[in-house]
Parts: structure tokens; sequence; C-alpha cells
């Protein structure tokens, strides 16, 4: 197996506590060479949509290498630890439904397996951190060429967790689509792909309010609505230095109607 030059984590830890470093820590005395990079540990607590998303959207700009994602609700029940082999890269954590997106968008799941070995679990293993206890252990030494085969039973890809396909609808002069995430920003993020746009005019009326359709956020005038393609390549709904989410009353899961003008 190759080695991998990096781990990325991705979590709903925050920053208040040790978890982070505990995670870092565990990493470095498993694979002192393997440098960690952190995507985010600011997913809201327990959100595993968010988080899937998080890692999705991230994945593909970063090295070839292994991509350790815990946000995980259900840990020390019976969900499953998992490894998930995709097309370009390894990704770590909880079978329950956080990965998969990502796998999707480095290539497809090839191959998956149970992180069930003990041998490369830290112990005492903790009921309650699983992230510093198996998947830092395990993505620890997937870096450095140990196979995936070795950390425990083969999953077969059809019976790995999936999330629920977001909603999208596409008719004559209406886009409805779910929000997806809400930015820092206030900009809202919807399930709907970029090109769905290709069929539409320059205007869009949204939850009673006129929007134009742009290429970036000063297409609109100061305080009003653009609908424009985000950097992830989806639809998304912006207010010109202002918050779209507070504006529209929206958030993640809502569904939202654009309606051609």
């Amino acid at each position: 197996m190759p080695t991998y030059p990096i781990v990325s984590l991705t979590t709903d830890y925050g920053l208040a506590d040790g978890f982070v470093a505990a995670c870092h820590g565990v990493i470095a005395q498993w694979a002192p060479d393997t440098r960690v990079i952190d995507v985010s540990h600011l997913v809201p607590p327990g959100d595993i949509r968010r988080g899937a998303l998080v890692l999705a959207q991230t994945v593909p700009f970063l090295p070839r290498g292994v991509h350790m994602a815990v946000v995980d609700p259900g840990v020390g029940t019976t969900r499953f630890p998992v490894a998930i082999e995709a097309g370009f890269g390894i990704l770590v954590g909880p079978d329950n439904g956080l990965l998969m997106w990502a796998a999707e968008a480095l290539g497809g799941v090839q191959r998956a397996v149970t992180l069930t070995d003990t041998r490369f679990h830290r112990h005492p293993v903790s009921h309650t951190f699983h992230g510093r206890d198996i998947f830092a252990p395990a993505a620890a030494v997937l870096s450095s060429g140990v196979a995936p085969a070795d950390l425990g039973e083969p999953v077969k890809p059809n019976d790995l967790v999936r999330l629920p396909d977001p909603k999208v609808t596409v008719t004559d002069g209406e886009i409805v689509a779910e929000v997806m995430s809400v930015d820092r920003f206030g900009n809202l993020q919807l399930a709907a792909d970029g090109r769905t746009l290709d069929g539409f005019g320059e205007g869009f009326e949204i939850a009673g309010r006129s929007a134009v359709r742009g290429d970036m956020f000063a297409a609109a005038d100061p305080g009003a609505v653009v609908v424009l393609v985000d950097s992830a390549g989806k639809v998304a709904i912006a207010v010109n230095g202002g918050s779209a989410a507070e504006e529209l009353e929206a958030r993640a899961g809502d569904v939202l109607s654009l309606r051609a003008r």
C-alpha cells in the first residue's frame, strides 16, 4: 500500500476543549512523519449532514491522503467505525452517512472495512471518544502504508449508511431546492447544481423578494438579493453586503422556491 502525506481532520469537537489536540497527539505518536490538516472543528454538534457537506466540498482540494471525520452522536452504540477506500484517498470515521458524499467526491467507494482489529486501537478504548482511540490510530497507520484490509472485516459498499438525498425539483420556470448549508456570511447554499440555472433568465422571486442572477455578490445592488453559482458549483442565494439567511428567514433544511420572473 502507498503511504499518504497527510491526514485531514473534520469534527464537531469545537476549540474550547482538548479533544482536537488529543487526536493530533495520537496521530503524531503513531505516524510522526504525517502532516495533519485541520478542515473544521466547528461543525454544529451532532450535525452529520453539515459535517458531510463540509468534508465533501473540501477533500477534492486536499492532497491525496487519509481523511478522518468525526461527527458521531451514536458513539459507543452499534454503529460501525469504518475505513472507506475511494478513488483518490481513504476516509475514516463512523458509518452514519458522514463519509459517503466525500467518498463520491473522491471517485466513489472501492472497498470498505470495519475498524475492528484491536491492534490498531489505543487502549483502553473510551466509549465516548472513538475519535482519539479508534479513528486517530487508524488514520495514522493508514497514512503510513498499512492496508485498510488489515484493520478489520470487509463491508459491502451498498451496506454503508447513506444520508437521504436532498430535495431538488426543477420545472418550467421554477427551481425548488433544499437549503444545504448557511455559511458564516449568511449565504444560502442550495442542493441544486449550478448548471440548473442555465435554463433560466436574469431574475427570480424568492420568498416574496426579487432577486437578480449574477456571477458575484456585487452583481446585485447593496442590500439586494442575488442568485449565483458558488465556489462548490451549487446554486446559492446571497445578499450584497448582508445575510440572505436573515433577509429570507431561511436555514439549513428549509426548501426554497426560485420562480423565474
